[in-house]
């Protein structure tokens, strides 16, 4: 009796470590942000371009990383990027903090330009032409389905902003959303000729962004699937459901790279397993 009395003992002492050093590995990996550093390469990418630096911050969700978000200030800096990209949901519709968001991006346009494109938690905040007069009061571009010229060593390659589907159409019950974005890219890409970079915060429409014939794609929205699995990937993501096929990392199709960021802060569910915050450095090699 003593014996089998120590050994639940034993059994139980082994389950409370094992909860106890999955709750401490998922409040650090909460915290821990990373960089997470991606090469793309192609022929099409102009010679002025090569090593150009573009880092990405995608669902910030009002988070902070050191107070003022240091943290992430000093992340993005030391790895000197030419432009910074914000693919959207930097509010979050549910706890909004305005200053939070302000505060950020005054002092990250000191690092470098940025560019933003809105997320579905824009397009659901009552405040949002607030937001959008604050940030293009800071310096901060706005691309509300617009193509803007990049420059770099006598090279240009044309960036294209993408406002979020919910601006348009909400509940999207007969799937026009891929149709509708077709068209607006059709009328934005102008020339064939550039290398084009589109900022837009949905993954799920890869397939139209290749159809499109677009070059490099800027995404978040997933969350890097919210719980990652070892050897499976993410286990939920919006408008893709369970074990969504597009939930971080680097995807390549046709001609086309898409980088999927798995996102900085939580919304919805509070917090993410095995799925640390991230800042994207893409660096483009040209192969011309």
């Amino acid at each position: 009796m003593k014996a089998l009395k120590t050994k639940r003992r034993f059994v139980l002492l082994c389950v409370l470590t094992v909860l106890l050093a999955l709750i401490i590995w998922t409040a650090w990996g909460n915290t821990a942000l990373m960089v997470n550093t991606i090469s793309v390469s192609s022929d099409r990418i102009p010679a002025g371009f090569s090593g150009y630096r573009i880092a990405q911050v995608s669902d910030l969700h009002n988070a902070e990383f050191g107070a003022g978000n240091t943290k992430l200030l000093q992340t993005i800096s030391e790895n000197t990027p030419n432009i910074i990209v914000i693919t959207g949901d930097l509010i979050d519709m549910n706890h909004t903090n305005m200053d939070t968001v302000l505060d950020f991006v005054k002092n990250a346009v000191q690092i470098a330009p940025i560019y933003y494109v809105t997320g579905n938690h824009e397009a659901a905040l009552s405040q949002y032409d607030k937001l959008k007069e604050e940030l293009k009061s800071v310096g901060v571009i706005v691309l509300e389905d617009k193509a803007v010229q990049l420059e770099n060593n006598g090279s240009t390659v044309t960036l294209i902003g993408l406002s979020d589907p919910n601006f348009a159409i909400r509940n999207d019950v007969f799937d026009e959303t891929p149709a509708m974005v077709s068209t607006k890219l059709n009328d934005l890409l102008e020339s064939e000729n550039d290398y084009t970079i589109l900022l837009s915060h949905r993954p799920e429409l890869f397939e139209t962004y290749i159809n499109c014939g677009v070059d490099l794609v800027f995404s978040g929205h997933a969350h890097g699937g919210q719980f990652r699995l070892p050897f499976i990937g993410g286990l939920v993501a919006p408008n893709q459901g369970l074990f969504p096929k597009y939930d971080a990392g680097l995807y390549t199709d046709a001609n086309t790279n898409m980088v999927v960021s798995r996102g900085i802060g939580n919304s919805i569910i509070p917090f993410r397993f095995n799925n640390r915050p991230e800042v994207v450095l893409v660096e483009l090699r040209s192969e011309s």
